[in-house]
C-alpha cells in the first residue's frame, strides 16, 4: 500500500475529472513524449541556468519530474489527484510527491530554484491563484509549457487555452518579471522570473 499525503481534499476540479490513474499509460505513451518533447524542454529549462531544486506543480503522470531528476536534481512533485500521486510514488520513488492544488502549493517561500508548470495552466480553477503560487515557493525562476493558442489535430479545444498574451497577463500579475516566450513543434514554454 502506497502512503501517499493529502493537504488539500476540500473539492473535485476540472482536473480530477479529466485526469485519473487510470489514464497513467497513455499520459506515458511514446506519442505523448514526443509530444511534449520532454528531454527538449528540460534541456531549454535548465540551458545557462544555476538550478538545483525544481517544483513540478501539477506533475500528473510525472514524466516532467523524472526526467528532471535524471539530471541529479532534487526534484518534488504535487498534483491535485491523489490516485495519479500514488501512480508517481510507486513508479518513481526516488521523487517525492505530494497531494495538493496548485492555487494553495503546500511549501515555504522560494523552496525552489525554479517551478515548473507542464499542461496544466489550462485546467486550474483559478490561473492568477496558481501563478502567484507559483511566484512564492519559486527563488529565481517560473516555467510554464502550454498549448499554443491555435487549432491543433491533439490537446484541448481552442476555448480552454491560454494565448500569450493572458498567459503574460497573469504572470505579470502575480508579480513575476516576464522573460521569453519559445515556440516548440508542438507546444509554447514561457519562462518568468522572481523579482
Amino acid at each position: 500500500m502506497v502512503a501517499i499525503r493529502v493537504t488539500d481534499s476540500k473539492r473535485v476540479t476540472m482536473s480530477d475529472k479529466r485526469f485519473n490513474a487510470s489514464k497513467i499509460e497513455r499520459l506515458r505513451s511514446p506519442e505523448r513524449m514526443e509530444l511534449l518533447e520532454i528531454n527538449r524542454v528540460v534541456d531549454i529549462c535548465l540551458e545557462n541556468q544555476s538550478i538545483h531544486s525544481i517544483l513540478d506543480a501539477g506533475t500528473g503522470s510525472g514524466v516532467f519530474a523524472q526526467a528532471f531528476h535524471s539530471y541529479g536534481l532534487q526534484v518534488e512533485g504535487v498534483d491535485v489527484n491523489a490516485e495519479m500521486v500514488a501512480a508517481c510514488i510507486e513508479i518513481l520513488s526516488s521523487i517525492s510527491f505530494k497531494v495538493a492544488p496548485i492555487e494553495n502549493l503546500p511549501y515555504e517561500d522560494k523552496s525552489f530554484d525554479m517551478v515548473f508548470f507542464g499542461m496544466v495552466l489550462h485546467e486550474t480553477d483559478d490561473s492568477l491563484k496558481s501563478f502567484q503560487e507559483g511566484h512564492r515557493v519559486a527563488g529565481k525562476q517560473v516555467l510554464i509549457l502550454e498549448w499554443p493558442y491555435e487549432e491543433q489535430p491533439f490537446g484541448p479545444p481552442l476555448s480552454d487555452r491560454l494565448s500569450k498574451e493572458e498567459i503574460q497577463r497573469l504572470a505579470s500579475s502575480a508579480g513575476l518579471k516576464v522573460g521569453e516566450m519559445i515556440r516548440l513543434k508542438n507546444l509554447c514554454l514561457y519562462r518568468f522570473f522572481v523579482q
